[in-house]
């Protein structure tokens, strides 16, 4: 199921994205589990670098199993998206909402490498809101890797104060909004 950007909608609090929702054409399209295979090989390449860089073998995505992304896909509370820009399969955003009133959550959040820097997540966060709402969501990220954490405080994300400590080159930092 395509989920076509509503341009008329208003979810995005940055103007820069109000300017770039109408010049930028970016979709989700819901993943099945017969996508498995699909997402596992994305997974890996879009966060091979950063596995390689901090040596997160427990942590990090690129290392995930495709048992464990199918396991995930098979949860009712699991919505996987495709990231589409014009087209193009250019990343995939896995949202946890278990509709109950708790903190959804993103993790994992994706671009490939060759799309990225372009505003693409941003505006992938604007469709993951309108189709999930804007209130109560969390993610977390790698400390170090500042251009994330900057995207995430653009956002609307805050820092709880959690920082978690994976090994000596690398801590998690957990956000929310709302």
């Amino acid at each position: 199921e395509i989920l076509p950007s509503d341009w008329s909608s208003d979810v995005c609090s940055s103007d820069l994205l109000k300017l770039r929702r109408c010049v930028m054409n970016v979709a989700l399209v819901r993943v099945s589990v017969d996508d498995t295979e699909k997402i596992w090989a994305m997974q890996i390449k879009a966060f091979q670098n950063l596995l390689e860089k901090y040596q997160d073998f427990e942590t990090s995505p690129a290392n995930e199993t495709k048992e464990k992304i199918k396991t995930k896909l098979l949860q009712e509370y699991t919505f996987f998206y495709y990231i589409y820009k014009d087209g193009d399969i250019v990343g995939a955003v896995r949202v946890i909402d278990r509709r109950d009133g708790s903190r959804k959550r993103i993790a994992p959040v994706f671009i490939m490498e060759e799309f990225r820097n372009k505003g693409i997540a941003q505006r992938a966060f604007c469709e993951i809101e309108r189709i999930h709402g804007k209130d109560r969501w969390e993610l977390d990220t790698i400390f170090q890797e500042k251009g994330n954490c900057y995207l995430y405080e653009k956002l609307g994300y805050n820092k709880t104060g959690e920082i978690e400590r994976i090994n000596d080159r690398m801590d998690i930092v957990h956000y929310i909004k709302n």
